[in-house]
């Protein structure tokens, strides 16, 4: 049943009960990888646990369908190109959570992007437990993504 979570802002990604930090350079330039960041239903060709993306709201949120069934509305809460883009989680229905942020923040390396990939959350003392111990999981999805990226956006 989809429950309401706890609305954060975009500092809750510095402050978080659970946070996960995962870094990768790209090849492909910093303002291409922040568009594509901003292409809601693009991110279900590149982000394979996505299987379903949809703006909504006049663009301000987004409606996210993981491969596992798990559905999140979502509200962006940092659009600033092409620099960070950054949403919190409104309403879902995976168990035990309380608030979730996410923040990905650009920086350009060399001639491509340095991509910093922030999961942001907080939850039941369960819930905790098991996002910790999805890290090993969310790291291999956030390479194989932005490997996907990175050939999608080649030239």
């Amino acid at each position: 049943m989809p429950r309401r979570l706890r609305p954060v802002e975009l500092g809750f990604v510095a402050t978080a009960p659970v946070r996960h930090v995962f870094e990768r350079d790209m090849a492909a330039p910093v303002e291409a990888v922040y568009r594509a960041l901003e292409d809601v239903p693009g991110w279900a060709e590149w982000f394979a646990q996505v299987s379903a993306a949809r703006p909504v709201d006049a663009g301000t949120g987004r409606d996210i369908t993981l491969t596992g069934g798990v559905r999140f509305r979502e509200t962006v809460i940092a659009a600033k190109a092409p620099e960070v883009y950054a949403y919190r989680v409104d309403v879902t229905d995976l168990p035990g959570v309380r608030a979730m942020a996410e923040e990905w923040r650009l920086t350009p390396a060399g001639g491509g992007t340095r991509v910093r990939w922030t999961f942001a959350t907080d939850g039941t003392a369960v819930y905790r437990l098991a996002a910790k111990v999805a890290r090993r999981g969310q790291a291999r999805a956030f390479r194989d993504a932005l490997r996907a990226l990175d050939r999608r956006l080649d030239p």
